[in-house]
């Protein structure tokens, strides 16, 4: 499968925010972007009109230019490009046919887009550097062209083996029909016997949007429901019979709209923004409208608003029929929109001042208004390709009543009023009456029940009409016709969170806590806290081996009451040596567990340092010959006493007491982390049988008879074969002591902790 991204070429007469006229040039300003997200190269292709606001055309870039023919015209065609949003924007510049104060209604219109269609087929060949064109994407008429050229003018170029053709369908009452004249004058396709049989639609005419469905790869519409409804007489205006023919290749697929730019809670058009959450702003919208539309200011009203073309499509017959009876009966009604039926609305807002409102004009920031002050939104289409202003409607809170067809009918759910599901209010048939009973079935849900009717304003604005889920269609669509490109999003790379390093607190004094399988990396911290204290050096000796078997099983915490006190005494008398205990205790920690370097140097840090890497070196020299008699007590002890983390746990609270500057302080440090008390646990025995040790150095046994510090000195002399590890570790009874400090934070019960206590692994052995 090719790693290539799709590359879409995405034909429009109209894109938005350059040019705008109705739906489409909301999709063609809003898809092309979320196909970008979907992970294709996108371009969109539109002509540069002279409506187009100079803030975009000073920005233009001219990338080519060169001649289309058309018939027996030769035609200058200009590409000028601009980026935005990720999205390259190639405008077909020439001012003959578009420099004019509006994008249709022309007497050449069958001209100008045929060109339009030709420029575009035509441009693929001064694409971007890299950018190969795998799916030309074309909407409705005015593009209708592009795939029936490409087939029978380029088809056997290499470039446009591959390109396939999709076309859109927006509206099908809109179908580009000509006299046949210009088969031969403006297209160049008389001589052509089956380009010419497709695209006549009848003895004089010919069609451009028939002969996009005989010659595209694919067809979609705008709805599902659409995509049902043009394959029938009633609403396929002619082609339903080629639909049904193709249909093997027609979809439908929703239009989504912009969710940022139709936002109650930012839009910055609207009097106040709200949200699901908070819907206050939306009465004070309510009735900043009434006020400016000249309405009379009640909330007891419901306010129901139409934003539309005034055209029979839009179901504006059904309109004027039931009015009266909409008027009369409470409602008020809102109308902004230009078209057909503009003097009946002007005759219903002079007939009802202060109840009806009509503005025959475009005003896209009174719109935003509208959409957000009004109660209920007016649709009663007669035929509806998909629709937007329902959707923007449900995304303002404000519901939908509409008439059941095309992307209404899958856009709007009816109210259930037994289960409290739906999005609005819908009726079937084409029918004045029908209409207005759905239009009284929501203002008597407004006036007689209001929570229900909060809960159905709350489903309508949690409905999902973004283009995500439509452009993921799209890339469906066109992986279907390209199944070589690959269109798998990839995964957003989430950071995986460090690892966190084990801390003493995550041990529980009450349980047993079996440790994870250990591993010899855990000690290479070790090299950094030598530095700061050389004794660093005898647990980064041992720690290879200690990693090599599991740590011990976690005591009960109880058993250590009786010696914390006892060691808590004795280290008041004695600073010095409490001083010396924590400084060895700190440096072997340090250098075995890095995370609990923090708890246990936290006392006095600095002092530590320089008194273990003094203590350290003043009794390496002395002790070497007292090396021996304290490895066999600490052996002798060990065996009677097989649980080395009973003996460790005990020592260790105390340790936590005495290595605060405080009393308070040790006893929260005690209390609030047992394990980490389980690593420092021989400082209680170093500070009891330091006293001893200094007055009388002849014997160590008898400073050994403490069972932590038998322990301890046992896990001190684990390495017999170092030198430097006995020598330091076993010089006097203070010494192996505080040796014996240093080396028992290996047995620390922490869940987490990777090596494991000297002290067993010595006893296995012998």
């Amino acid at each position: 499968m090719s790693d290539k991204k799709m590359q879409v070429v995405f034909a429009s007469a109209e894109a938005a925010p350059f040019v705008k006229t109705g739906g489409l040039g909301d999709v063609a300003g809003s898809l092309p972007r979320a196909l970008v997200a979907a992970g294709a190269d996108v371009i969109v292709m539109v002509p540069k009109y002279g409506t187009i606001a100079s803030e975009y055309t000073d920005r233009m870039e001219h990338v080519a230019d060169f001649y289309v023919s058309l018939g027996w015209r030769n035609e200058y065609c200009g590409l000028e490009r601009l980026v935005i949003d990720g999205v390259t924007y190639l405008f077909i510049d020439n001012e003959r046919y578009f420099k004019r104060d509006y994008p249709y209604g022309f007497f050449d219109d069958g001209e100008r887009f045929a060109f339009f269609s030709k420029a575009v087929t035509e441009s693929l060949q001064h694409l971007p550097e890299g950018f190969q064109c795998d799916v030309l994407h074309c909407n409705d008429w005015h593009t209708a062209l592009a795939p029936v050229f490409l087939r029978e003018f380029y088809q056997g170029l290499p470039l446009y083996e591959r390109v396939k053709t999709v076309f859109s369908i927006h509206n099908i009452a809109f179908q580009g029909q000509y006299a046949d004249t210009i088969l031969n004058d403006i297209l160049g396709m008389a001589h052509i016997p089956n380009a010419a049989r497709q695209l006549r639609c009848d003895e004089r005419s010919i069609n451009y949007m028939q002969g996009a469905l005989d010659y595209s790869d694919a067809i979609t519409t705008v709805s599902p429901s659409y995509a049902w409804e043009i394959q029938t007489p009633e609403y396929g205006e002619g082609l339903d019979g080629i639909l049904r023919r193709r249909s093997n290749v027609l979809s439908g697929i929703l239009n989504g709209i912009d969710t940022d730019a139709w936002n109650p809670a930012t839009d910055p058009m609207i009097h106040a923004n709200y949200s699901a959450a908070d819907m206050s702003g939306k009465k004070a919208c309510k009735a900043a409208l009434q006020e400016e539309l000249g309405l009379e200011v009640r909330d007891d009203r419901p306010l129901m608003v139409m934003v539309t073309r005034l055209t029979r499509q839009k179901g504006m017959d059904l309109v004027t029929y039931a009015l009266d009876r909409i008027l009369s009966g409470g409602v008020q009604v809102a109308v902004l929109g230009t078209g057909d039926y503009e003097e009946p609305m002007r005759y219903f807002a002079n007939k009802y001042p202060g109840t009806c409102a009509a503005r025959i004009t475009f005003d896209n920031a009174l719109s935003h208004r509208m959409y957000a002050g009004a109660d209920m939104f007016l649709m009663p289409s007669l035929f509806e390709p998909c629709g937007l202003s329902q959707m923007i409607a449900m995304r303002y809170g404000t519901l939908p009543v509409v008439r059941e067809t095309g992307g209404l009918r899958d856009t709007v759910a009816p109210y259930n009023q037994f289960t409290g599901e739906g999005t609005g209010f819908t009726f079937a048939n084409f029918n004045g009456d029908e209409m207005g009973d759905a239009v009284f079935r929501g203002a008597r849900l407004y006036w007689d029940d209001h929570a229900a009717w909060d809960q159905l304003v709350q489903n309508a604005m949690a409905a999902d009409f973004s283009w995500v889920r439509s452009a993921d269609e799209y890339m469906n669509l066109y992986h279907n016709l390209h199944p070589e490109i690959d269109i798998t999003k990839p995964e957003p790379v989430v950071a995986e969170p460090e690892p966190a390093e084990p801390t003493a607190v995550e041990a529980e004094p009450a349980a047993p806590a079996p440790a994870p399988e250990p591993a010899v990396t855990e000690a290479e911290p070790a090299p950094k806290t030598e530095q700061a204290a050389e004794p660093a050096d005898d647990a980064k000796a041992e720690a290879p081996a200690k990693a090599e078997e599991p740590a011990p099983k976690a005591e009960p915490a109880k058993k250590t009451a009786a010696k914390k006190t006892t060691a808590s005494k004795t280290a008041a008398k004695k600073p010095a040596a409490r001083k010396t205990a924590a400084t060895k205790l700190t440096a072997t920690k340090a250098a075995e567990k890095p995370a609990a370097k923090a708890t246990a140097t936290k006392p006095a840090a600095s002092k530590a340092a320089a008194t273990k890497t003094t203590a350290a070196k003043a009794t390496a020299t002395k002790t070497t010959t007292k090396a021996t008699a304290s490895k066999a007590t600490a052996a002798k002890t060990t065996a009677k006493k097989p649980s080395t983390a009973s003996a460790t746990k005990t020592a260790t609270k105390s340790t936590a007491t005495k290595a605060a500057p405080a009393k308070a302080a040790a006893t929260k440090t005690t209390a609030d982390k047992p394990a980490t008390a389980a690593a420092t646990a021989p400082k209680a025995t170093s500070a009891k049988t330091a006293p001893k040790a200094a007055a009388a150095k002849t014997a160590p046994a008898k400073a050994s008879t403490s069972k932590a510090a038998t322990s301890s000195a046992a896990k001190a002399t684990a390495k017999p074969a170092a030198p430097k590890t006995t020598a330091a570790k076993a010089a006097t009874p203070k010494a192996a002591a505080q040796d014996s400090s240093a080396a028992t934070p290996t047995d620390k019960p922490a869940p987490k902790a990777k090596s494991v206590s000297a002290a067993k692994r010595t006893t296995r052995k012998r």
